[in-house]
């Protein structure tokens, strides 16, 4: 199966939101980090990947879209790889995704906390790597954060490309995958506040060693809006 919608957005603009809004379109089972964190196989994949020998059409089998990471970074190989694929842009503004980020996925502890786990090179060589390791450096990651978005819109046709914030609802989505907007609210997944709770729960509850059951019991919890 080929990827149909390639997710380019950075964790934490409304991915998880979007994964959700694309399954109940009817477009397919949609790839997010909670994926890998729930299927920790996955994890040599992407560490291939990483090491510059990527099987894309492995590691998306069964997937008509993915969001987030790992796949944002990634997002030339995909585009390049998938050419019918249409492309989604989740963004935000860049300071509110770099303090929402930093309280979350990119905490100082949390990232310790995930340097130890079994999901700690992959999490590293797909996403710190890139970073240069300053994700507590607003400066340098408002750029970085800036750079992804600027090289997205310059690379891709904007025939093929959707700039898009979840706030904006199903609207804009739906017009540009040729689809009826639903009857329903469009989802809303984990706030900030929700996020963080789940993540300081995930470190108490597992004290110095997070395990693979524990990390895919908070896969199936957790999403990275």
């Amino acid at each position: 199966m080929a990827l149909k919608i390639i997710g380019v957005g950075m964790g934490r603009t409304g991915t998880a939101s979007l994964k959700v809004a694309l399954e109940a379109l009817g477009v397919g089972l949609c790839y997010h980090m909670t994926e890998v964190l729930k299927n920790p196989e996955y994890v040599k994949g992407w560490i291939s990947a990483a090491e510059g020998e990527p099987d894309w059409d492995t590691i998306f089998d069964g997937y008509a879209a993915t969001v987030d990471n790992p796949g944002c970074n990634y997002w030339r190989e995909l585009a390049a790889h998938y050419p019918d694929a249409k492309v989604i842009l989740t963004t935000r503004d860049a300071n509110k995704w770099f303090e929402s980020t930093n309280e979350t996925i990119h905490s100082a502890e949390f990232a310790r906390f995930m340097k130890n786990s079994p999901f700690g090179e992959m999490i590293q060589k797909t996403m710190w790597d890139r970073m240069e390791n300053r994700m507590q450096d607003r400066e340098h990651m408002v750029d970085f954060f800036n750079r992804h978005s600027a090289e997205i819109q310059t690379s891709i046709p904007t025939e093929r490309l959707l700039v898009y914030q979840v706030s904006e609802g199903w609207e804009p989505l739906c017009e540009f995958l040729g689809v009826p907007v639903p009857d329903m609210e469009f989802p809303r997944i984990n706030s900030r506040n929700e996020t963080k709770e789940l993540l300081a729960h995930l470190m108490a509850a597992s004290g110095d060693q997070l395990s693979e059951d524990a990390m895919v019991k908070a896969g199936r919890e957790l999403h990275g809006d």
